[in-house]
């Protein structure tokens, strides 16, 4: 007779089959089921009569976190005894995506848990959309580091993200009449069921104040730092698991806390707002993601905030090292810690900091330890991208880092004048002190290119023009410093998670061990001349864009022709990545088909959607002329469904899921020689999509992999962009010689996208007629010429489909994890660690 178990809603379930099973650890149906409901009666006190679907997807996220902390716990022990190198990822944002399903796949359970909930007769996929996206970070920069995260544990490597917990994303972003607006992020609102509160190894962190010089036991002069603020800083882990590997590493976010939160005297004599005062100045730090830093308070929060969680991190990591060690000369030999662009970059005075005045080791074995530990990733090439921080705010906020800065400099500089005598135009160049009409400056990358052992850009062009341009002086004098590591992508979250048939179809022809290794999808071309793998490949994308265009019915209520190109923008609003040049397309299509109705056109979906910063007016433009282009394309009789223009709101990780396997073609259109290297054109040439793009990031390297026959390249290059602008560029030359060209433009300037309003989308027609810094009218005609090549291909779908499959089975080399390995190799010296879980 079948032992049954009785569930915490009085219905029986079947025990035999996983009776030795740990109803924590357990990884069968039966006990996946068990563990559920006993996590949304016991943890919840909800039973399945009152349940909401919220109330499910909380059970279920505490049932998959009891899987992964028992590895998460034996992984962080193994590293303290084995005494291993850990590498540390500093990043001011984490854009982590829903844990949910990546968790689910990564513990080789997705099918399992699917199965237990769906014998419950609940929803699996609804439940999975209860989860809101994290708000840790925005755009690329904050997904790369996602997706290292998820390689370093999917390859056993030690390792701990440092970052921010905060409160507010950046903002959710709402359309109303056709402009962006912003609403707060509130995705902690419910609370975070995957993160691990650890109070009890918080740490101080000071703010503002003065230094006063003092004489230690020994009689050498001291420096201390009596600061007027102190604010807690509370670490928040959240565990990361590797592909089906018993690595979990930890993502250690700090939350900001005032340490004396509530004044009692104050509240007595009925000073209320004052007895909580320094508690919300406190909370601020940790409150919002990116405040607009337009105003002196938003600057002064900014940097405030970089501090925060540098200074939290490198205290933690101090103390770590100080359990094993009795001595921090070795602590380069327990951290690698790498500076995700030039947030991160204080680091390098506050180490010198904690080093010097904390510990009490001289400068020059302190400067030793700090270069050997740190390693910069520059993600611009645009020098006023390059953060700057006036000495005034530094000297306000951070008063012994700016001494320690200066100190730095001095010594920095003076090595320059012995290595390069009388070049004064050289020493201004590299100092990172800039003397200008603001005053001084801070350049926070010259810091961290003289902090740091290694500096590396993100794509093969990026890493030239950063030698050769933007940090050309550092290049010239610590050649061996520069790296190239190429950007890379998780095919785990990015292709298994986002696109399960196209990874039912792969794993059906070769297994999974392309889930580890992206170079065995080459098996696949074989098949490229196969009808019946063709069809099917044809058919997945179909259903793909099925159901993307089913969410943008339901969402933005427009109706797409599935049969039409997916014509796919999805990225940071911004003028260097020329949105607007797309929309010139749209209208030149659109003017097209008003000049002659009958036209033979292939119909387009235009698919666009990102954030545009707060403070940044012309973004914000370009999002309402997209959509403003929209009211009236969708709706012209004349244009018969034939052109469509879809701009789809608050563009995150889960949306990137919906979209990159949808799209047809992916427009990477930025100005050569100014996009560092993109991860957008990755995922969606992974997933099949065909590129339109310009030699700029990583589209170089895409169309050598895909083959340039299967790339749709237009425009300048980035030395012609440089030479162009070196003869003196007239955009107006453009705009007379280029009917077609005046004919959109005249058409924007008109008001006809904007109900007779001339006035509104002047600062846009204005920009490129009398500057186009991005030079979208000197490749307008290459743009459109190469858009009738795009048409032509699509008439010819075994064409397309052959392309299609082409570009994603070639897409090897930008798999994070080929990054990963290639920073361990040769910036972090860094080995695997494998992590034995006892029976």
């Amino acid at each position: 007779m079948e032992t049954l178990y009785t569930l915490p809603d009085g219905s029986l379930a079947p025990q035999c089959p996983t009776l030795i099973e740990d109803d924590r650890t357990g990884m069968s149906p039966e006990t996946l089921k068990r563990a559920f409901l006993d996590n949304l009666f016991y943890l919840q006190g909800i039973n399945r009569a009152n349940a909401s679907p919220y109330n499910y997807y909380v059970a279920l996220a505490y049932t998959v976190r009891d899987r992964l902390l028992h590895r998460f716990l034996k992984t962080v022990e193994t590293y303290k005894e084995e005494k291993v190198k850990v590498v540390c990822y500093f990043s001011a944002e984490f854009l982590m995506g829903r844990y949910l399903g990546n968790n689910l796949v990564n513990l080789g359970i997705y099918e399992e848990m699917k199965q237990a909930i769906e014998e419950m007769g609940l929803d699996f996929d609804e439940i999975i959309e209860q989860e809101p996206d994290p708000g840790l970070g925005n755009g690329g920069l904050g997904r790369l580091a996602a997706c290292f995260l998820d390689s370093l544990a999917s390859l056993e490597v030690p390792a701990i993200g440092y970052g921010i917990r905060y409160e507010f994303g950046i903002f959710h972003q709402m359309i109303k009449d056709g402009w962006q607006v912003e609403i707060p992020d509130n995705w902690l609102r419910f609370g975070n069921p995957w993160e691990l509160a650890r109070p009890d190894e918080s740490v101080e962190v000071k703010l503002g104040g003065h230094t006063e010089i003092y004489h230690d036991d020994k009689g050498k002069d001291r420096v201390q730092w009596v600061p007027d603020r102190r604010i807690l800083a509370i670490p928040h882990d959240t565990p990361v698991p590797g592909y089906k590997t018993n690595t979990v590493n930890p993502l250690r976010l700090w939350k900001a806390e005032a340490s004396e939160s509530f004044n009692f005297e104050a509240f007595n004599a009925g000073l209320y707002d004052q007895s909580v005062a320094e508690k919300i100045d406190a909370e601020t730090i940790s409150k919002v993601l990116y405040p607009n830093d337009n105003t002196p308070a938003g600057r002064e929060l900014r940097l405030a905030q970089q501090y925060f969680f540098v200074s939290a991190s490198l205290q933690d990591l101090v103390r770590i090292h100080l359990r094993t060690y009795k001595t921090l000369d070795n602590f380069y030999d327990t951290a690698a810690i790498q500076l995700n662009d030039t947030h991160p970059a204080v680091a390098i005075a506050e180490l010198m900091r904690l080093l010097v005045d904390e510990n009490g080791l001289d400068w020059g074995k302190a400067w030793d330890i700090t270069q050997k530990t740190f390693a910069y990733t520059n993600h611009t090439l645009m020098p006023e991208a390059l953060e700057r921080w006036s000495a005034d705010l530094f000297g306000k906020l951070l008063p012994r880092h700016l001494e320690i800065i200066y100190l730095i400099n001095y010594f920095f500089l003076s090595d320059v004048r012995t290595w390069f005598p009388d070049n004064d135009e050289l020493l201004g160049k590299l100092s990172i002190i800039e003397e200008s009409g603001w005053g001084k400056q801070i350049r926070m990358a010259n810091l961290a290119c003289v902090g740091s052992h290694s500096i590396n850009g993100v794509a093969a062009l990026h890493t030239e023009l950063l030698k050769k341009d933007t940090l050309k002086e550092f290049a010239m004098l610590w050649p061996e410093k520069f790296f190239n590591k190429t950007n890379g992508v998780t095919p785990r979250r990015w292709i298994l998670l986002s696109n399960p048939e196209l990874s039912a179809l792969f794993t059906e022809k070769i297994g999974e061990s392309w889930l580890k290794d992206l170079n065995e999808l080459r098996q696949l071309e074989k098949y490229i001349d196969d009808p019946e793998f063709c069809a099917r490949w044809r058919q997945i994308k179909q259903d793909n864009k099925r159901h993307l265009a089913g969410y943008i019915l339901k969402t933005r209520n427009v109706e797409v022709d599935i049969n039409s190109i997916f014509d796919v923008q999805v990225k940071r609003i911004h003028e260097y990545k020329r949105q607007h040049l797309a929309v010139l397309h749209i209208i030149a299509l659109y003017n097209r088909i008003k000049q002659n109705p009958n036209i033979d056109i292939v119909p387009r979906t235009f698919i666009f959607g990102g954030k545009a910063a707060p403070g940044y007016f012309m973004a914000k433009l370009i999002i309402k002329l997209i959509n403003s282009v929209a009211e009236v394309v969708n709706k012209d009789p004349d244009v018969r469904g034939r052109l469509k223009v879809v701009f789809l709101p608050n563009f995150n990780v889960s949306l990137g899921q919906r979209i990159y396997p949808s799209a047809d073609l992916s427009e990477q259109i930025s100005t050569a020689g100014k996009e560092a290297s993109g991860t957008g054109n990755m995922k969606f040439a992974m997933n099949g999509s065909l590129t339109i793009g310009t030699l700029d990031g990583a589209n170089i390297e895409i169309r050598e992999e895909a083959g340039p026959e299967n790339f749709f390249l237009f425009g300048l290059t980035a030395e012609e962009v440089y030479a162009m602008k070196a003869r003196g560029y007239e955009p107006m030359h453009y705009y007379q010689n280029n009917r077609e060209l005046k004919g959109v433009l005249d058409r924007i300037k008109s008001g006809y996208f904007s109900h007779g309003d001339t006035e509104l989308f002047r600062p846009i027609v204005d920009s490129l007629l009398y500057d186009d810094q991005y030079m979208l009218l000197a490749d307008f005609q290459s743009y459109i010429e190469c858009q009738e090549q795009v048409s032509e291909a699509y008439r010819d779908q075994d064409k397309w489909t052959r392309m299609s499959i082409l570009n994603s089975l070639r897409m090897a080399k930008f798999s994070s994890d080929r990054t990963i390995r290639e920073y361990c190799e040769e910036i972090w010296k860094v080995k695997p660690v494998k992590i034995v879980l006892e029976d």
